[in-house]
Parts: C-alpha cells; sequence; structure tokens
C-alpha cells in the first residue's frame, strides 16, 4: 500500500505540467550557471490574477465562473498567449503554460514575454449566448491588464476566431474606438492575418523538414504518426501529407487509424468532419492514442495535449524524430529515457512556435494599418522557424545537451541578458 501511494504521488508529480517546466528551467539555469538574482526573478510570474465571472445563463439563473490570467515575463516585451475554456482548467496548468509562452517566444526570438489565461467550464454545454457573455464579462475583469503594450491574448482550447471578436469588440467598447491589436487569432476581416491559423502546423512541418535532413531521410521515405486532428495535429497532418510525407497514423479524441502503407489524409480529416469520427474509414487499423504513440515510425507528433509521453511509456516509443506539436506532451521524467534512447526531440517550445510567430505578425500589421499577402506570411515563418531550428540544433552541439535543454538554455539565456540590461527595478 505505502509503495503504491508513493508511485501515485510520484506520478502526479510528473504529469503536473508547472512541475515539469520548472525541472526543465532548473535544469537549464544550472548549466548556463546562471546568476542567483536573475534565477530569483525568472522562476516566478510577474502576476498572477483570479478572477470570478458572473453569467447569466439561458435559463435565467446566475452561474459563477472562475478564470485565470498569468503574466509570466515583460523583460522583451508584453504578455503574450491564449485563453483556454476547459473543466479541467488549473492555476497550475496556467501557470506553467504561460512560463511556456516565455521561453517559446525567446526561442523564436520575438519580441513578447509570456502569457496564459483560462475559464473553469464546460464549452460543450453552453449555448453561444452564455459563451459570449462568459468571454465579455471575462474580458472586462481583465480589461485593466491587457491591452497591445501590456498582454496580448490568443484563441488555445475550445476558444476561436470568435471568442477573440468578442474580447476585442468588449475591449474597444471600454476604449472607445477600435483596437484591433489587443488580441490575435482574429477573423481576417477584423484584422487578423492570413495564414494564422495554419502557422501552428505549417510551423511543425518547417521544423520536421529540418530535422531530417540530419538523418539523410526524404519525405517520401519519412513515416509520420500524429497525435490529433484539431487546428494544429489535423492541419499539420495534411501539411505533411501534401509535402510527400506518409502520414502512416492520425487519431482524434476517441482513437485513432493506422496503415504502415501511408493514409489519405485530406480523405480522413473529410471523413472526420462529416462523421464527428475515424470510424468506418475503410483500408486502416484501429489504434488508441496510447498505441499510436508507441508505431514504429519515422516521425511522432503528439498534437494533442499534455502528459502523453512519461517515464511509463518512454521506452515504448520507437520513433526517431519526436516532434512537439502540444505544449507539454512529454513529462519531464521521460526526457532523460528518450535522450538515452537517441530520440531526437523538437521540444514543444519550438516545434509548435509557429502560431505565436504568426500571431506576432498579425500584431505588428495591426499596429502599422498595413496586410501581408499569405505568401509573405508563410515565407517569414519558414525563416524565422528554420533559422530557431539551426540556433537550437547550434546550442546543443556546443553545450553537449539535449536539444530541449539547449531550448530552455537558448530562451533563458535572452530574456536573462534583457533582464540585466534593463536592470531590476527593485
Amino acid at each position: 500500500m505505502a509503495n503504491s501511494m508513493v508511485d501515485d504521488m510520484r506520478r502526479v508529480r510528473e504529469e503536473n505540467p508547472f512541475e515539469s517546466m520548472m525541472e526543465r528551467f532548473d535544469r537549464a539555469a544550472q548549466k548556463l550557471d546562471l546568476n542567483p538574482d536573475l534565477y530569483a526573478v525568472m522562476r516566478v510570474p510577474n502576476r498572477e490574477l483570479k478572477v470570478y465571472i458572473p453569467v447569466r445563463m439561458d435559463s435565467g439563473r446566475m452561474e459563477v465562473f472562475e478564470g485565470f490570467r498569468v503574466q509570466h515575463n515583460f523583460a522583451r516585451g508584453p504578455a503574450k498567449g491564449g485563453i483556454r475554456y476547459s473543466p479541467d482548467v488549473n492555476i497550475d496548468e496556467v501557470r506553467a503554460l504561460a512560463a511556456w509562452m516565455t521561453w517559446k517566444c525567446a526561442v523564436v526570438n520575438v519580441p513578447f514575454g509570456g502569457g496564459k489565461g483560462g475559464v473553469i467550464c464546460d464549452p460543450s454545454q453552453m449555448s453561444l449566448g452564455e459563451l459570449e457573455r462568459l468571454t465579455r464579462r471575462y474580458a472586462a475583469e481583465l480589461i485593466d491588464f491587457i491591452g497591445p503594450e501590456k498582454d496580448v491574448p490568443a484563441p488555445d482550447m475550445n476558444t476561436n476566431e470568435q471568442t477573440m471578436a468578442w474580447i476585442m469588440d468588449t475591449f474597444s467598447m471600454h476604449a472607445r474606438h477600435t483596437v484591433n491589436a489587443v488580441v490575435t487569432g482574429k477573423p481576417v476581416e477584423l484584422g487578423g492575418s492570413r495564414g494564422r491559423r495554419e502557422a501552428t502546423g505549417r510551423g511543425i512541418l518547417f521544423v520536421i523538414n529540418e530535422a531530417i535532413k540530419r538523418f539523410k531521410m526524404t519525405p517520401p521515405n519519412t513515416r509520420v504518426a500524429v497525435q490529433g486532428s484539431g487546428n494544429v495535429g489535423g492541419i499539420g497532418a495534411r501539411l505533411l501529407h501534401d509535402a510527400g510525407y506518409k502520414v502512416v497514423a492520425i487519431s482524434d479524441i476517441f482513437g485513432g487509424i493506422y496503415n504502415p502503407a501511408g493514409i489519405d489524409i485530406p480523405a480522413a480529416l473529410a471523413h472526420l468532419q462529416a462523421t464527428r469520427s475515424f470510424e468506418e474509414f475503410p483500408g486502416v487499423e484501429r489504434v488508441s492514442n496510447q498505441e499510436l504513440l508507441e508505431l514504429d515510425c519515422d516521425v511522432l507528433a503528439p498534437c494533442a495535449t499534455e502528459n502523453q509521453i512519461t517515464s511509463e511509456n518512454s521506452n515504448r516509443i520507437k520513433c526517431r524524430i519526436l516532434a512537439e506539436g502540444a505544449n507539454g506532451p512529454t513529462t519531464a521524467g521521460a526526457d532523460e529515457i528518450l535522450h538515452e534512447n537517441g530520440v531526437f526531440v523538437i521540444p514543444d517550445i519550438l516545434a509548435n512556435a509557429g502560431g505565436v510567430t504568426v500571431s506576432y505578425f498579425e500584431w505588428v500589421q495591426n499596429r502599422m494599418g498595413y496586410y501581408w499577402r499569405e505568401d509573405v506570411v508563410n515565407e517569414r515563418l519558414q525563416d524565422i522557424m528554420v533559422a530557431s531550428f539551426n540556433d537550437v540544433a547550434k546550442y546543443a552541439e556546443t553545450h553537449a545537451v539535449d536539444t530541449r535543454t539547449a531550448a530552455y538554455m537558448l530562451a533563458i539565456d535572452r530574456v536573462a541578458y534583457d533582464t540585466r540590461m534593463r536592470g531590476i527595478y527593485a
């Protein structure tokens, strides 16, 4: 019984996203021999907000929801990060995601710090009107803390372009003029950037393109398994398929499909959209989401949710390249095992940074009132993702560390430099 309790406690600790982030931060800070004063400042968020959001439901009753916004760091610019709606939102998750955003923005060298928001709710059980009232009141509670120069929210889990439009409008009504740079991920017609919706998946394609060169592989002979089929996994799988990769597996929340000869991804995604399931898609084997992770493949792209690869299953991961499309899909407890097994990891703070990079482009376009063609957006995204991949790879080689530690070291080094140059106002 005692051993079982210890194992359960260890598992809870390993799967706590904030604990995983801090373990990686501490490892990188130690490698950098980070100044103790800078360490003390950078390891904690700048600000954490907790708000209570009264919403009049369609039934007429009042319900109060709990929401958060964590602003982790402002050394390099305004906080930047998404807002998620989920019954599972908690402060540790939001705190970890805000810190990840700081490191992610620094890895791709865009002038933002990290932020993240969340509301504890179940959007699947709420009407459009209830979601609008929730969003507007949440935005109103944050109004003194967000803005183009302060904190720029974006969509995340269970939020979308419509959510951002409501936040933009609420903020603009209080400002008495249109402020479209207050959020990114908006509809193009309201100042959103072309290419934003595909940006995270496209960024994954660009870093995988760079990674396979290290193994002298080409797209046609590279087998890719993708966990997830939403805005990251689905778009990423389609772009990989269009680029000539052999996508052998893809999944949704209920499970996945597998064909070692490759799957017609556009057809599979069309089937998913029509039936809301991969069930009955012809010519494939059914696999669970956990089985998909352990398939024999060259590239594994977990693009669904956190804590998918842990110390318990990491020894069964057979891929050569792990491209983390989701935030925190691998726990800190799995890092050393993957490294010892020779898995080349493209960490989340690099692999899925395409979204925040094009969010930065959107913010820039809003502020100058001039909008770019989609091919220009994609070209500039490719430039940044390729340069960032090479920066991380070079850092790993120079410091003789794995790529995840290298990405954290690079990010922390950049944030520490700016913090040191600005000085600490105390």
